[in-house]
C-alpha cells in the first residue's frame, strides 16, 4: 500500500495545477485511513480535505425509507442504507467540488461529529473522501480511488469500530451487516468501474486490482 500511496503522492506533485482526487468505498474499506496517510506524505497543512459524511442523508430520516429489491434470488423489503445513492446529496457534494474547481473558498459542513473547515482556493490539492463520491460525477476528479474488502473483513472492523467505541450491540451489527451487504453489492459496489484505481484489501494483505490512471 505503501507504494500506492508514494505513487500518487509523484503524480500529484508533478502536477503544477489544482488537483482534486476522489476517495471512495464502503463504510470499512479503508478510505479514511488511505486518504489520511496521503495527506501525511503531501504535507497535511497543504491539502483540503473533505469527508463526505454529511452528504448523507440522516438515519432518522432513512429510517423510513424503505426499498424492495431482488439479492440471491431472494426479494427484500429492507430499510434503505448507506450503500444506496438515493441515501446521498450528491447534487450539493457536485456543486461544493465544482466551488473548488473554480477556485473559490468554502466552508465543511459542520455536524455534531464533525467541525466545518475553510476549504481554502490557495491549497492546490484536494481530497474529497466518502461513500458519496462514488455517486458524484467521475468527471470531476483528476484522479479518482476506490477501496473495498470482503464482507468478513468489513463485518471483523465494523465490530471492533461499532462495538468498542460506538456501543452498537453485536446482534444488531450482523443483522444490519447483512442487509447492508446486500445493497452495497447492488447499489453501490458497480460504481467502482468509473475509478482510476481500485484496490481489495484485507488486515493482512492488498490486491490492485485497477489503475487506469497514466
Amino acid at each position: 500500500m505503501e507504494k500506492v500511496l508514494q505513487d500518487i503522492a509523484d503524480w500529484i506533485s508533478g502536477e503544477n495545477r489544482r488537483i482534486i482526487i476522489g476517495i471512495s468505498g464502503h463504510g470499512a474499506s479503508g478510505k479514511t485511513t488511505f486518504a489520511h496517510n496521503l495527506m501525511k506524505l503531501l504535507g497535511q497543512t497543504a491539502v483540503n480535505y473533505i469527508n463526505t459524511d454529511p452528504y448523507i442523508i440522516g438515519s432518522h430520516l432513512r429510517k423510513y425509507a424503505f426499498i424492495d429489491f431482488e439479492y440471491n434470488n431472494e426479494h427484500y423489503h429492507d430499510k434503505m442504507t448507506a450503500c444506496h445513492p438515493a441515501a446521498h446529496q450528491h447534487f450539493a457534494l457536485e456543486r461544493d467540488i465544482h466551488m473548488i474547481r473554480d477556485g473559490l473558498d468554502l466552508y465543511t459542513i459542520g455536524t455534531n461529529f464533525t467541525k466545518s473547515t475553510l476549504i481554502s482556493s490557495q491549497n492546490k490539492i484536494n481530497i474529497v473522501e466518502g461513500m458519496s463520491v462514488a455517486f458524484t460525477d467521475p468527471n470531476l476528479y483528476d484522479l479518482k480511488i476506490y477501496l473495498y474488502t470482503d464482507g468478513e473483513t468489513e463485518l471483523a472492523r465494523r465490530g471492533i469500530r461499532d462495538v468498542s467505541e460506538r456501543g452498537t450491540d453485536m446482534s444488531y451489527l450482523r443483522k444490519s451487516h447483512a442487509q447492508r451487504r446486500a445493497q452495497y453489492d447492488l447499489f453501490m459496489h458497480p460504481y467502482h468501474q468509473n475509478f482510476d484505481i481500485v484496490i481489495k484489501n484485507s488486515n493482512e494483505d492488498y490486491i490492485l486490482e485497477n489503475i487506469n490512471k497514466g
